[in-house]
């Protein structure tokens, strides 16, 4: 670690920050580190990604793509690819949580996000997928989905989940994967919510809305983000808001089939559920990052909530043989075996 953060002064220093000050901030849920830099009454952003569990390549790639559609990505001021570290404009602290939090209109910031991807959606796919993008395909969506049976299971119900019990939780999710090619294609950020979205109050239009933490983006389907961003697993919206949200998205694609739209949000919705209630659990027990897990009450309501959905009805059956509601709880903070 001494010769990392070595490694860094020597970044810094390189990059024309001579003498900075190295300010802590909040981590995420990865192997990511992120530091301030001051000197002279000028900011910047270190990210330190270091190989080989971090590639900051993705993440170059996707900046230039975002800058190029308007959109207000942190610009990279310097880059040092083989160590995993990168010199970042610096967005400010105002992340949509806190902004909340400290008074800013609600709605007025969800408005924003969501005009981004009306934005973003309105483009021919050519215009808005970069070259080279994966899909967001069965594979995927089928490991990500898993991580509920093969974490979150063993660790509440205390025994490993039975093989035939997780291949028909699979078989379920084969039969709707279909119905995802209902809607377009587009450039999907994967985790567009308001831990990864700064305001930017200085900023006019869509371009207050700061993004960060889209490395993982894909080909996927148009309405995973705004489903990230409405059904956020760290934070209650107020009441009625996302349902205004999704009409305000809805409303700008009057050729969009509603129902169809709304069928396979519920559907993205319970995956994407599914896969958070897996991944804090394994966040907790594998990384040693226990504080994950008091969100996974909400994550089960808003799981709950999609599987009220008709299209999800054999899902909510399976969930209520594999996991009774009895047992729909907050594993225990402690290592296990």
């Amino acid at each position: 670690m001494a010769d990392r953060s070595d490694h860094i002064d020597s970044f810094i220093e390189s990059a024309g920050w001579r003498d900075a000050r190295r300010i802590p901030l909040a981590g995420d849920a990865s192997f990511r580190r992120y530091e301030r830099i001051a000197v002279g009454g000028e900011t910047a952003v270190i990210m330190d990604a270091p190989p080989p569990r971090e590639d900051v390549r993705p993440f170059v790639h996707m900046t230039g793509h975002l800058l190029g559609l308007g959109y207000s990505a942190p610009r990279i001021y310097a880059e040092d690819r083989e160590m995993g570290l990168l010199l970042l404009e610096d967005l400010g602290d105002d992340l949509y949580t806190a902004a909340v939090a400290q008074g800013a209109g609600e709605r007025e910031l969800y408005e924003r996000a969501v005009d981004l991807l009306i934005d973003l959606h309105s483009r021919q796919s050519a215009v808005a997928v970069p070259d080279g993008l994966a899909e967001y395909d069965e594979e995927m969506l089928l490991d990500e989905a898993a991580l509920f049976t093969d974490w979150y299971m063993p660790k509440t119900l205390h025994a490993p989940t039975p093989p035939r019990t997780r291949t028909a939780f699979l078989d379920i999710w084969r039969r709707y994967l279909p119905m995802l090619e209902e809607v377009p294609e587009t450039l999907t950020l994967r985790d567009y919510h308001a831990d990864n979205l700064i305001w930017l109050s200085g900023r006019d239009g869509i371009a207050a809305v700061g993004l960060l933490d889209y490395q993982d983006a894909v080909v996927g389907r148009t309405p995973y983000d705004l489903m990230s961003l409405l059904e956020d697993a760290r934070r209650d919206l107020e009441p009625g808001l996302a349902g205004l949200m999704l009409d305000r998205y809805l409303g700008a694609f009057p050729d969009q089939d509603r129902r169809t739209f709304e069928a396979v949000y519920a559907i993205l919705a319970a995956q994407r559920h599914c896969k958070v209630i897996g991944i804090f659990t394994r966040l907790a027990f594998r990384d040693g990052k226990f504080a994950y897990l008091r969100h996974i009450p909400r994550v089960w309501r808003l799981l709950t909530d999609a599987c009220r959905h008709p299209v999800l009805g054999p899902l909510q059956d399976w969930l209520d043989a594999a996991v009774p509601r009895s047992s729909r709880t907050v594993p225990a903070q402690r290592r296990q075996a």
